[in-house]
């Protein structure tokens, strides 16, 4: 045989192989130009006879979000102009002053409160005023939206707001933006300092620790509040979970391992990624004291994954009702040059025991359910999320050493309205404290669910 003859023998018997190993690729190139030759086909027909003339920003972002609707709640798309904002909510941070801000009845931007350790705090800034001038500007009469860009702004900058505070003397405010990250972990209630006190019950001495969602900074947070507690003598634990949305899947690990000293956290599985198994590896791992986690139907993603690993890992018993079933993992993926992010669903969150977190259409079993059932109803939540909102907001300047925690243990005394889901948990792990640690069920009468406060449409992400 000649070389020629050869060689085109050699190039036949290559592209045979090739087609073998790789048919769907094939395929999935031929699918892909259909795919784009009918959208193309279709923009130019309706760019060209469409009766009014047409947007092209909006007919794009019409066309990826009817193609991405077809899919999860979580796949999207982030345009460059929502790039930032998108990352800071992946962060829990953003840049500013540190208030957080509402529009009042009267349209007045008004302060509900700032932040903890944040410019505007040391500046002066205090609950209930009215943001009436921003740089020497009237802000009067504009949106909050308005406002709020007026006030962000560059690392280092300075801004002055002008405020009427509620006692109806005028200030002029100057503070330096910074990088504000928001504060996910909470305690039982305040101090007259505003300090947090992370004690339920002075006798036994039992902590509580809320965390409201998994940001960069949580588990050091947590970490610190544990260590002082355990240092002062705790013998029980409540975390608390509820409305909890979820966040980062690494703070989400770093929380439970600080309680599970070996054994799997949690697994990820997707249809295009292996399987991931997170386990315990024993560092820094905290004393083996009796420990409750409450949980509520909006408690969702990396939530689920603390307390489902948690129950799974027989560590900590689970106390409220079942969780919201938001399982999937996303990745942000960039598209390019100034062509934004592609949030996509990669694959899907499983408990130590096997259990798929993720709410399927059909699914029957999904998130995490309770060992201790205690249903709320829709009242009780709005009393339990009104409290929490008042309690996260801070009653004029507060100096930087009197955010450290209060080391006097409080009383359980009830400041807060009926919430049947922290009495039992404190009745729980109060019982296991008296009776070495073990879980003993505690009898308590189930009502039946009423309509949750956030509609599925409000899935949190």
């Amino acid at each position: 045989m000649n070389r020629e003859k050869f060689a085109w023998s050699l190039s036949i018997l290559l592209i045979a192989i090739l087609a073998f190993q790789i048919p769907g690729t094939l395929a999935q190139r031929d699918d892909d130009y259909h795919f784009v030759r009918t959208l193309l086909d279709i923009h130019r027909q309706v760019t060209i006879n469409y009766v009014d003339p047409v947007d092209q920003q909006k007919l794009q972002q019409g066309a990826i979000d009817g193609m991405l609707g077809k899919l999860d709640p979580y796949t999207v798309y982030v345009p460059p102009a929502n790039q930032e904002q998108f990352e800071s909510m992946l962060e829990g941070s953003f840049r500013g002053v540190g208030i957080q801000l509402e529009q009042n009845a009267k349209g007045e931007v008004e302060v509900v409160t700032p932040i903890e350790d944040s410019p505007a705090l040391r500046a002066g800034v205090q609950a209930g005023d009215i943001i009436t001038r921003v740089n020497n500007q009237e802000v009067s009469n504009l949106r909050l939206p308005d406002v709020m860009k007026k006030i962000k702004g560059p690392d280092n900058s300075k801004v002055e707001i002008t405020v009427r505070h509620p006692s109806g003397a005028v200030a002029d405010l100057t503070m330096t933006r910074q990088e504000i990250v928001v504060p996910t972990v909470k305690g039982y209630r305040r101090g007259d300092d505003n300090a947090w006190n992370y004690w339920a019950s002075e006798d036994p001495k039992i902590g509580y620790v809320r965390i409201t969602q998994f940001t960069s900074d949580t588990y050091k947070k947590i970490k610190g509040v544990l260590d002082q507690l355990v240092g002062q003598g705790m013998r029980g634990f409540v975390l608390d979970l509820r409305f909890n949305p979820g966040g980062q899947l690494e703070q989400a690990e770093e929380v439970v391992n600080m309680f599970v000293k070996e054994g799997v956290i949690v697994r990820t599985k997707g249809r295009n990624r292996p399987e991931q198994i997170f386990r315990a590896n024993g560092q820094g791992t905290l004393p083996d004291f009796p420990m409750v986690v409450l949980i509520n139907e909006h408690s969702a993603s990396a939530a689920e994954i603390v307390s489902g690993s948690l129950m799974d890992n027989h560590r900590a018993i689970t106390v409220g009702n079942r969780s919201f079933g938001k399982g999937s993992v996303q990745e942000v993926m960039p598209l390019g040059d100034s062509e934004g992010e592609l949030k996509i669903t990669v694959a899907y969150y499983y408990l130590p025991s096997g259990r798929l977190v993720h709410r399927k259409p059909d699914s029957k079993d999904w998130g995490v359910d309770p060992q201790i059932s205690v249903p709320m109803n829709t009242p009780e939540e709005e009393a339990l999320l009104r409290e929490q909102s008042d309690l996260d907001v801070l009653h004029g300047p507060i100096s930087k050493t009197t955010t450290q925690q209060t080391t006097q243990p409080a009383t359980a005394a009830a400041t807060q309205p009926a919430d049947p889901q922290f009495d039992a948990a404190l009745e729980e792990v109060t019982k296991m404290v008296g009776n070495g640690g073990k879980f003993v069920k505690l009898n308590i009468a189930t009502r039946p669910s009423t309509e949750p406060v956030i509609s599925p449409a409000q899935a949190p992400q």
